[in-house]
């Protein structure tokens, strides 16, 4: 294991929904609160940017070669340019409501999850003080499935693993939580982890099983084992990682996204906050599922 290298020194607010374009080799994420789209080849160090009208808050890969945004309240296809073709409203009876996370699930679909709005028209912060948020899975043909409870502080972290389980991630609740899938389905929820340093983000899993969760404001990457215990923690040195995937040749390179969104104002402006990071790293990762 490798110590974390900077790649893109801090300019992203709230950098987030980082995935590996196996087809381009370049690295894909979203800056929320910056309103824009990014992408990254190590390789070469290109980097391009797209800039959004509201919040773009994730982003998956299409079977088409086109993506999937998942912006303030509605989740729209995206061609690489500057065409947006809306797909779905998530919660069009909740205004307050944001979307955050988002993830295409190992049927095709995109997962996204939703919170109390924080952050006003103007990228500024905003008070949360309700538990608002639902895992909703979102179909090629644009139908919207809320598939857990409206309970939820900060839906975040989706992955799928071996045994059969959906894991996620309450940020505000300090709690990854292990659901049972099948078909596109949850049930049985019950507690995966808790208590580890800084709070639960972004993950992303290994070949092993292992769950790699970015942990923000504890400054680290904290590996998981199957069980939910601690099995590593590699620390990085910005204050808030927010997600994580593998990618590179072999898929051995684990890709962080940084934020400065809400640190202290002696510290949000080092090249460090909001900065893309990679770590090489032993164990390989897997690629990204596809929509549609």
């Amino acid at each position: 294991m490798n110590k974390p290298k900077r790649l893109l020194a801090g300019g992203d607010i709230v950098g987030e929904s980082a995935v590996w374009n196996a087809a381009r080799q370049e690295l894909l994420w979203v800056d929320i609160v910056g309103r824009r789209i990014q992408t990254l080849n190590p390789a070469t160090g290109e980097h391009r940017v797209w800039r959004t009208a509201d919040l773009v808050t994730s982003i998956g890969l299409c079977r088409t070669g086109h993506a999937i945004v998942g912006q303030r309240s509605d989740v729209a296809l995206w061609d690489f340019e500057d065409n947006f073709e809306r797909l779905a409203a998530v919660e069009p009876a909740l205004p307050d409501n944001r979307l955050n996370e988002g993830c295409v699930g190992p049927d095709g679909a995109f997962w996204v999850g939703t919170m109390q709005d924080n952050i006003a028209r103007d990228g500024s912060p905003k008070p949360m003080n309700r538990n608002s948020g639902a895992f909703y899975r979102i179909s090629a043909d644009g139908n919207v499935d809320q598939i857990t409870p409206r309970d939820f502080g900060i839906c975040n972290t989706m992955a799928w693993d071996d045994q059969g389980r959906f894991l996620c991630a309450d940020t505000l609740a300090n709690t990854l939580y292990a659901f049972d899938y099948a078909d596109g389905r949850l049930s049985n929820r019950r507690l995966f982890a808790t208590h580890a340093r800084g709070l639960p983000d972004g993950s992303a899993l290994d070949a092993e099983g292992y769950l790699w969760n970015a942990r923000v404001g504890g400054g680290c990457i904290v590996r998981f084992a199957p069980d939910g215990s601690v099995a590593q923690v590699i620390d990085l040195p910005c204050a808030a990682p927010t997600s994580c995937t593998f990618g590179g040749p072999e898929w051995r390179t684990l890709f962080v996204t940084s934020a400065r969104f809400g640190l202290p104002e002696d510290r949000k402006h080092g090249l460090d906050e909001g900065a893309i990071f990679a770590i090489e790293t032993d164990v390989a990762g897997r690629p990204a599922y596809l929509f549609g």
